[in-house]
């Protein structure tokens, strides 16, 4: 099928995307961790990471949709493509919701948050993700149901997987996961509007200003703002494509997968982009590290420019010139 060129190009296009700007706040990220050793910035590197690997992973299905006619795939291999894509995605889902709970905790117990979330606890919670993760993208190679009895390619998701899928993860993972974001950020909300109040009434007092320390950073509320973000953008990327194949399960006759497969997946991949643009635009410290990043590459493209200067100028230094040059004695200028 021709059409699926264009397809194989805005592919390759979102990939690269995604796999660069995830590396490039993954490094700032690892910076920020080294100097600071904050157990938060964990939760965002593997945000980082795990979008990176669906950038990878969906790079393996550009060939065969560039070339013309598109190249078929064996149905096990295509399978295990779209399980490392779904296992990815969902690896990335699910670290913007502990994003979201560790950020609920830090406001919600602040004096007991660092007890609580602690280098054991932030490793557990990773390593626990990564398992739920893998799990659900390759759930479909041990559940028939959830398999297409028939095969044709070029390789994608509803190649292989059928929409019953789709419905079962909206129904158990996605809507429950929604309703529990909402909660997080209302009671967030909450709490920074009674703190904000509090803060009032402590500067009202005047001289019991000087002597209060709020319990709870700034940051911590500056975080609300970047996960109401976060969890909008993976809200607007992710519902067309879940609803739109829950109602391809309701209506057979209904024949939505060119709409899902060309537009509304690529539109829930496409927050694997969104994310780290977030990161690099709403969190102040990522940003301000990027910006140091970008000023040690330009330092060093400057030292490498006036090195390679210096090497055209040869090994004996600057060249004379080659006109000569007359002495004139103090005789001669005065005419003796």
């Amino acid at each position: 099928m021709e059409s699926s060129f264009p397809f194989g190009v805005t592919l390759a296009v979102l990939a690269s995307l995604i796999i660069a700007a995830n590396a490039l706040v993954a490094g700032a990220v690892l910076l920020l961790i080294h100097k600071n050793d904050g157990v938060g910035l964990c939760f965002t590197l593997n945000l980082a990471v795990a979008d990176t690997l669906l950038g990878v992973a969906i790079s393996g299905l550009v060939t065969d949709q560039l070339s013309s006619p598109p190249r078929p795939t064996q149905k096990t291999l295509c399978s295990l493509r779209m399980a490392f894509v779904t296992s990815s995605a969902a690896a990335s889902v699910l670290t913007v919701m502990l994003i979201a709970f560790d950020r609920y905790l830090a406001i919600k117990q602040p004096l007991r948050y660092f007890q609580i979330m602690n280098g054991l606890m932030a490793g557990s919670c990773i390593a626990g993700l990564w398992l739920v993760s893998y799990l659900i993208g390759f759930l479909p190679l041990g559940v028939p149901i959830f398999q297409q009895t028939t095969y044709q390619g070029p390789c994608s998701f509803f190649a292989v997987f059928h929409p019953r899928f789709v419905l079962t993860l909206s129904c158990i993972g996605f809507f429950p996961a929604l309703l529990l974001f909402v909660f997080f950020y209302c009671d967030m909300l909450k709490i920074a509007s009674m703190h904000s109040q509090q803060i009032r009434k402590v500067e009202q007092a005047g001289a019991m200003a000087r002597a209060y320390r709020p319990p709870r950073t700034p940051s911590d509320f500056k975080a609300v703002r970047t996960v109401a973000v976060l969890i909008g953008s993976f809200t607007l990327s992710w519902t067309p494509f879940l609803i739109t194949g829950i109602v391809q399960v309701a209506c057979q006759k209904c024949y939505l997968y060119l709409v899902l497969e060309r537009y509304l997946w690529l539109l829930g991949v496409g927050n694997s982009l969104l994310n780290p643009l977030i990161y690099a635009y709403w969190q102040k410290e990522v940003r301000q590290q990027l910006y140091q990043m970008a000023l040690g590459v330009k330092k060093g493209l400057t030292s490498f420019l006036l090195l390679l200067s210096a090497r055209d100028g040869g090994p004996e230094g600057p060249r004379e010139s080659s006109c000569p040059i007359t002495t004139i004695s103090h005789s001669q200028l005065h005419g003796e």
